[in-house]
């Protein structure tokens, strides 16, 4: 058994660059929608990794990065953005905007046979 441990390790590999544009959106996200957010991040296949907000507001908001590494780099940038899940406290608080499920409902939203959001009644 040998007391090397260094040289089983591989070389750690360089952190990702921060998307400015990312930064930028997620810091003025922030500061409108109460000071502080939770992050959900979910890897949405060949399009990258979405880091989907959720204001002290309850308000949603979201950004696509290229990778898991990247997506964790920016969140961890923040002191006011903590990592979170889809859980029941996460969930209890989010209220979308008005127009929020028309706007993903997409043609389905312009249909009137469907009852309203329970939002937008």
């Amino acid at each position: 058994m040998s007391t090397d441990t260094h040289a089983d390790q591989a070389p750690a590999s360089p952190a990702p660059s921060l998307p400015s544009h990312t930064v930028d959106a997620i810091k003025k996200f922030v500061a409108e929608h109460g000071g502080s957010a939770s992050a959900v991040i979910q890897p949405i296949g060949l399009a990258g990794v979405r880091i989907t907000l959720v204001g002290a507001d309850g308000i949603l908001g979201d950004q696509v990065v290229e990778d898991l590494a990247t997506a964790n780099a920016v969140v961890a940038s923040f002191d006011d953005v903590t990592v979170s899940e889809w859980d029941r406290a996460i969930t209890s608080i989010v209220t979308p905007r008005k127009g929020h499920f028309q706007k993903m409902a997409g043609w389905v939203a312009r249909q009137t046979r469907f009852p309203k959001a329970r939002n937008e009644r």
